[in-house]
């Protein structure tokens, strides 16, 4: 045992779960006398209690980081002096990654120690204080400040949300699960430019200007949610009490989903050991880890460059009216969650993942070009449908990334290395559609092109790899991840 706390829903003892072992979950006669009703009821609740609840903060993390191309075309970069000289809009966008990335490790570490619901709940709330904050600003240097702040309290949020679902499921299991909790991002960035719109017309409304109001609200908005959300955020699995925060799941249904993930990845998966620097940065010496990682960065880069520029991009490349944009950019986005969930189901199914990735590069490279070449506004829009076909592959990539790494603290640091890759894809994503390169944005646009060939490239190239050593392991010639029986998900 490693750690105690008195509250239930916080204890996060290691139970060192091992098929013989006597820590292992109790066997119930009951146990394996649950009907596939029943089972599917255990995976019902656990998908709302995880995904509902701490997607729906993930939805305000996703406006709360990216609300800053709406506030600029509401006026936000007159009112504060951001200008071509002082580049001061990509700035206040670029300097949230750099303590996103920093701070992304220690987090993950943070909430496997003290547990989910208190430190996820807890650097949310404080970004939404922050972000009510910046409708108050008198300058974009002191923006910059408070997007460096918010930068350090959203690093935790993905990763440790990341981290906490690959502990519940199966490796078949996980992609729907990350394409759900992605969804709920996506209605948020669908709606991201309604809610704007609507928090524009507060323009006045104590003096202050429009944008300022999107920021105060939104602010609010996420304090709010993240108060009712603490209620339901639920501790690790191999947390021995876990079946008593809030009825969550009885003592036998626990066990059940134990015993399920043990029987996927292995008593050693599913088991936690107790935290060491060497242990938890033991996982770099694995360069597929960083290979993994990079097919997240890459596609950031594109998917940031979307949330942070999809406004001026509809604005100033084909030419809507500041409304007509911030509307504009819902249909996209809710096409693409229902694109996005079909392709999870399709993946988990059939059980690959980089065929369906390699398979939204293509779209997502025809969609730039579109945009950029396309010889009308019809065209051009439709291009933007392909290009967020990107965002389908960021659930796929974790997918991807959570079915080929073994062990705890392997995929502990792996969830770290996968979203400071997202992170560095950010910081370029913010910085390719220069206001220099206004109104056709075509190096922003090209950018977008490469980070999307390499890929390509990238995940082609891990198919190869993983094909080969599968075909070692079966022949008796490799161990792969430390099990006999893992085999690589292509």
């Amino acid at each position: 045992m490693t750690l105690t706390e008195k509250n239930p829903c916080e204890v996060q003892e290691t139970t060192h779960l091992e098929l013989e072992d006597p820590h292992a979950p109790e066997k119930h006669p009951a146990e394996d006398e649950f009907t596939e009703a029943q089972k599917k009821s255990i995976m019902r609740r656990i998908d709302w209690r995880l995904i509902g609840a701490t997607g729906v903060v993930y939805c305000m993390s996703l406006i709360d980081r990216n609300n800053m191309g709406n506030a600029s075309v509401a006026g936000m970069n007159a009112d504060l002096g951001m200008n071509a000289q002082n580049n001061g809009y990509s700035l206040a966008s670029f300097v949230f990654f750099i303590t996103y990335v920093l701070f992304e490790s220690p987090a993950i570490v943070t909430c496997r120690s003290i547990g989910p619901r208190t430190f996820l709940t807890a650097i949310a709330f404080l970004w939404g204080i922050v972000v009510l904050g910046m409708g108050f600003v008198q300058s974009w240097r002191s923006l910059l400040g408070l997007r460096i702040v918010l930068g350090v309290l959203e690093a935790g949020y993905f990763p440790g949300v990341a981290y906490l679902l690959s502990t519940w499921y199966t490796r078949y299991e996980v992609g729907k699960r990350y394409a759900a909790f992605y969804i709920l991002g996506s209605f948020a960035s669908a709606f991201s430019g309604i809610l704007a719109y609507g928090l524009m017309q507060m323009n006045g409304v104590a003096n202050l200007p429009g944008w300022r109001w999107i920021f105060i609200m939104e602010g609010v908005i996420t304090c709010a949610i993240v108060a009712i959300s603490y209620i339901f955020i639920v501790p690790f699995p191999d947390d021995k009490n876990a079946h008593k925060c809030w009825k969550f799941l009885t003592k036998p249904e626990l066990d059940y989903v134990l015993r399920k993930l043990i029987q996927d990845r292995g008593a050693g998966d599913v088991d936690a050991e107790p935290f060491s620097v060497k242990r938890f940065f033991s996982g770099g010496k694995d360069v597929k880890v960083y290979l993994l990682g990079s097919v997240l960065g890459l596609t950031a880069v594109v998917t940031y460059s979307l949330a942070f520029f999809l406004p001026l991009i509809i604005h100033q490349i084909l030419g809507f009216s500041v409304g007509a944009s911030q509307l504009l950019i819902a249909p996209p986005y809710l096409f693409q969650a229902a694109w996005m969930y079909a392709c999870a189901w399709f993946s988990d199914s059939r059980k690959v993942r980089g065929p369906v990735i390699t398979f939204n590069c293509v779209f997502v490279m025809i969609g730039f070009m579109m945009i950029g070449w396309a010889p009308n506004k019809v065209a051009k829009y439709v291009g933007i449908f392909f290009v967020n076909f990107a965002s389908s592959n960021v659930p796929l990539a974790f997918a991807y990334q959570a079915n080929n790494i073994r062990g705890q603290w392997k995929r502990a640091f792996s969830s770290t290395v996968i979203v400071s890759s997202s992170a560095v894809g950010g910081i370029i994503g913010s910085m390719v559609f220069r206001p220099q390169d206004a109104p056709d944005y075509k190096p922003g646009l090209a950018t977008g092109i490469l980070a999307t060939f390499l890929t390509i490239i990238i995940v082609n190239g891990l198919t190869f790899y993983f094909l080969r050593a599968n075909k070692k392991a079966d022949r008796g010639e490799k161990i792969l991840e430390g099990d006999a029986d893992f085999r690589f998900t292509i």
